[in-house]
């Protein structure tokens, strides 16, 4: 199991990466990338580090439907598995993860005018995406 889980946070103007450490102990904020530069982000992380997995949030409506927003998603996944088809892809619930976000950065002390940088607010959500996924799958 020595090796990194990397999660997104995608969206239409930015994606938000984080990662895990080899021993799936810790979750770091990578970066937040435009669409068209994150492929090769992701390809540069897969060359540095063993990946065992890509975490990505499943962006479901409130009421737990598809919609737009996971079109968009199965997309990214498209080319993502296209371009790494070694690599398993899962896929987490998401809803509520810009929320959760914005309560980490407040409890942490985060000024207002930096919780403000969306940049921000979409690695912190690809980073809970990660916990998330990892406190469900600890034991697997």
């Amino acid at each position: 199991m020595y090796n990194r889980l990397i999660a997104f946070d995608v969206g239409t103007k930015r994606i938000g990466i984080a990662q895990s450490d080899v021993l799936h102990i810790t979750v770091t904020p990578v970066g937040t990338f435009s669409p068209t530069d994150v492929f090769e982000q992701i390809a540069r992380m897969v060359k540095e580090s063993p990946i065992g997995g890509f975490i990505v949030g499943w962006p479901l409506t409130p009421k737990g439907d598809e919609g737009k927003a996971t079109q968009m998603v199965q997309s990214f996944i498209d080319k993502l598995s296209k371009q790494h088809p070694s690599i398993p892809i899962h896929k987490v619930d998401e809803r509520y993860t810009s929320n959760k976000a914005m309560q980490v950065m407040i409890e942490a002390g985060v000024k207002q005018k930096k919780r403000r940088e969306k940049e921000r607010v979409d690695q912190i959500a690809a980073a809970l995406i990660l916990q998330d996924f990892l406190s469900h799958n600890a034991h697997s």
